[in-house]
């Protein structure tokens, strides 16, 4: 049994942190080979609190918590360009995970923080990469000419219709290639460039940068929550969070969700009301606003 390291990024403010245990408890729960974990949280505002009590429900001699602030990883000469969706700021550090890991590691898996992992994340860890840069899995839209989550100027741009869309949510990544190539640079320049055009934050720029580029995985591996599927490896709950009483994918996924949060300090914890997700989503539009000004 290999005894690398299996290095994972994901990022999250205060208002979503909660969905990291549930994450990092699915991910402690499933994997039951040798390699230690470290597990790397980009920290765009998350409490004392809620970090000290994250840090309670893993084996730190299986799991290592490593945090970093969100100002911290983006380069110097980089600056994110402000969009007008109701995204938070948060989604656009994915684009920068290969910053965080240490200088030596040679791949690393991003996950969003809405999913959960069923199956043991070194089956995702030790697909081979070959000299991709990055492997997804397609996204709901499928291709590039997807209406409302494709790349509307993706003819200007030299692309087929058909040409593969895939999801930014979960990525295996080969972190040298990344920064060498500079992936990151590049679609920031390109959602800077293309502005008018950006649907769905980072994700546009990294398919625009990345299209015909990448390895596709198998859909198991970043299962849609509002799909069924007697035994995905990993959950992705794009539209409505479990945390939330408004939920509307598929129950078995909310329970699994509850399952994994039930073992952390957070097992009292009952769904909010989607009034909530309304304002933070405002919130985000206004702060957005103010740093255009």
């Amino acid at each position: 049994m290999s005894k690398e390291t299996i290095s994972i990024v994901v990022a999250s403010d205060n208002h979503y942190a909660i969905l990291i245990a549930a994450l990092l408890k699915s991910i402690d729960l499933n994997h039951k080979t040798e390699e230690h974990i470290d597990f790397h949280i980009i920290d765009d505002g998350i409490s004392k609190s809620f970090r000290k009590k994250l840090e309670s429900i893993v084996d730190l001699s299986r799991i290592t918590i490593k945090w970093f602030k969100s100002k911290e990883i983006v380069p110097a000469h980089i600056t994110i360009p402000v969009d007008n969706s109701a995204f938070p700021l948060t989604a656009y550090m994915r684009v920068f995970s290969p910053y965080v890991i240490d200088e030596n590691v040679e791949k690393l898996i991003y996950l969003d923080v809405d999913t959960i992992v069923q199956d043991d994340i070194s089956k995702l860890w030790n697909v081979p990469l070959g000299d991709y840069t990055v492997a997804a899995a397609q996204d709901v839209g499928k291709t590039v000419d997807c209406k409302w989550g494709g790349i509307a100027n993706y003819a200007e741009l030299g692309l087929s219709a058909d040409t593969k869309y895939f999801n930014s949510g979960v990525l295996l990544i080969n972190p040298k290639k990344w920064k060498k190539e500079g992936i990151s640079e590049k679609v920031i320049d390109a959602l800077r460039i293309h502005k008018k055009y950006v649907q769905l934050a980072d994700q546009y720029g990294l398919n625009v940068v990345l299209a015909n580029k990448w390895l596709q995985l198998d859909p198991k591996w970043n299962w849609f929550a509002f799909n069924e599927n007697d035994n995905p490896s990993l959950v992705h709950f794009l539209d409505i969070k479990p945390i939330f009483n408004t939920y509307n994918s598929k129950p078995v996924y909310k329970d699994e969700f509850y399952r994994y949060l039930s073992l952390t300090p957070w097992k009292n914890f009952k769904p909010i009301s989607g009034n909530k997700r309304y304002i933070r989503k405002i919130f985000n539009k206004i702060k957005k606003m103010f740093l255009k000004m």
